[in-house]
């Protein structure tokens, strides 16, 4: 269980985190490790799934070289700012750098009280530990930046939660990196420019250090993170994953996917949709993600304005001219998406027509978005197949008029219809996480002590883009008793 941890954020000021330990938990019990991601960071899986390793998981003991932190933050939560907000529940260990190259993040998550948790308890419940372990390692095999799942340990011990008493549960998450725009909020908001320049300078060398070096550290870093939340976003829109809470301290600096709470993804589409019980306006409604990014980046680029020129009018010039610049870094980004899952190989200008015209014909005739785009490969390769996908339609000639101008379009690719199929069926996923099951995954786990279903929805959702006949009942939408109309933090 040797963790070669190098820690470069517990090496910055003081203020920048807060030292403490995990707490201790009365009974720690392994419930899954991620073999392959700790194969990745170099780490023993074996031993991790002993009972010293879940001493190690729950946070009962450090390996040597960690150093536990928890990181500072502020954030702007549905609009409103809080000056301070932090890692109420999890506790960063260190640093790995992976056989890949890249170094991550080792954190506890649900591991007791920090001084920031705010009169939290710091602890975290069963089962929105299994919903972020499934999701992140879902999004993951999807192909879309995500922080990731080591492993799920159960603590002996329940938490209290407006529901009642819960069984606990700590998971370790691996990220490449927990920055966020809430990060430079919190110490813009106290003046501190010298922390900024220093958070800056961190932030542009672990993330985006191909542009660092041009004497500019706080608008390369502007650039970065603005071009990665552009192509974040239209990768979610591809998948229809619905974040639901989409604050300044869940908007990552390294571009990836963060805080799993009460996030959703679409079954029929509808641009509207909202599954957040805490989004009671629809702010982080599905077709809103992209505005609101670019409203946190907003945020991002007003804490950096001391840093990006000395003269106020030209810093937000700069700023402006950047921001300004993100609807059209998201629609080129979209727009690829788009193209992979319509069989298109090369740009033309009037596939966003014929996109936007589709997404509005599904969303007037109540279909299902995973299920039509990956039926819709098969008719990409026939015609035959013209009818089954139209049957999903309220009024088939729905389909049947857009297919008329997608197959025109079709006939000026060069792709023969077998190669575009199968291109299609990569862009296009069988399987998602449904919110019907994993909400039964997660009754399974706290109700019944019962993994099975959690071990199988995984092992599907890991291989998203395979058939998988033998577990087609899990690509299917819900029922209507089955349907989930509102998703929770679990905080």
């Amino acid at each position: 269980m040797t963790f070669s941890f190098d820690n470069t954020y517990a090496r910055q000021p003081d203020r920048f985190y807060a030292r403490v330990a995990p707490t201790k938990v009365k009974e720690p019990r392994l419930v899954k490790i991620n073999r392959a991601l700790a194969e990745l960071l170099s780490l023993d899986a074996r031993a991790l799934a002993s009972p010293e390793g879940a001493q190690l998981l729950s946070g009962n003991t450090l390996p040597p070289g960690a150093d536990p932190i928890a990181l500072a933050y502020a954030g702007h939560q549905f609009g409103g700012f809080s000056r301070q907000l932090g890692d109420g529940r999890a506790i960063l260990l260190g640093e790995i750098v992976g056989t890949d190259g890249k170094r991550r993040d080792i954190q506890l998550k649900g591991s007791g009280r920090t001084p920031f948790s705010r009169g939290g308890d710091g602890r975290a419940a069963l089962g929105p530990v299994l919903r972020e372990y499934l999701v992140s390692e879902a999004m993951a095999a999807l192909g879309i930046p995500t922080t990731r799942a080591l492993a799920v340990v159960t603590t002996g011990e329940p938490v209290l939660r407006d529901e009642g008493p819960l069984p606990g549960a700590v998971l370790t998450r691996v990220a490449e990196g927990h920055l966020r725009v809430g990060t430079f909020e919190y110490f813009a908001a106290r003046d501190d420019s010298e922390a900024l320049s220093t958070l800056a300078t961190y932030a542009l060398a672990r993330h985006y250090p191909e542009v660092a070096g041009t004497g500019n550290d706080a608008l390369a870093l502007l650039e970065g993170v603005i071009a990665a939340q552009a192509r974040l976003v239209a990768l979610w829109l591809g998948v229809g994953f619905v974040h639901g809470v989409m604050n300044t301290d869940n908007t990552s600096i390294s571009g990836e996917t963060i805080d799993y709470g009460p996030c959703a993804f679409l079954d029929e589409y509808d641009p509207k949709k909202k599954f957040s019980s805490i989004d009671r306006g629809g702010r982080y409604a599905f077709a809103n993600q992209p505005g609101i990014a670019q409203w946190n980046l907003t945020r991002l680029a007003e804490a950096l304005l001391p840093l990006l020129h000395d003269d106020e009018e030209e810093a937000t010039r700069l700023a402006t001219k950047r921001l300004e610049g993100f609807p059209a870094l998201f629609e080129a980004a979209h727009g690829r998406v788009m193209r992979a899952k319509l069989g298109l190989t090369h740009e033309e200008d009037d596939d966003k027509a014929l996109a936007e015209d589709l997404l509005e014909r599904l969303a007037s005739n109540g279909v299902d978005y995973t299920l039509f785009f990956r039926a819709l490969c098969a008719a990409g390769a026939s015609t035959d197949a013209d009818a089954q996908v139209a049957a999903s339609f309220a009024n088939a000639g729905a389909f049947h008029e857009w297919a008329e101008r997608w197959r025109a379009r079709l006939a000026r690719e060069e792709l023969e219809p077998q190669a575009r199929a199968a291109a299609m069926r990569r862009a296009n996923p069988a399987f998602i996480p449904r919110n019907h099951r994993v909400e039964e995954m997660i009754h399974a786990a706290v109700q019944k002590s019962d993994f099975a279903p959690f071990d199988r929805l995984l092992a599907v959702l890991v291989r998203p883009y395979d058939d998988q006949p033998e577990h087609a009942e899990l690509a299917r939408p819900p029922l209507p008793e089955e349907r989930v109309r509102a998703t929770f933090c679990g905080t």
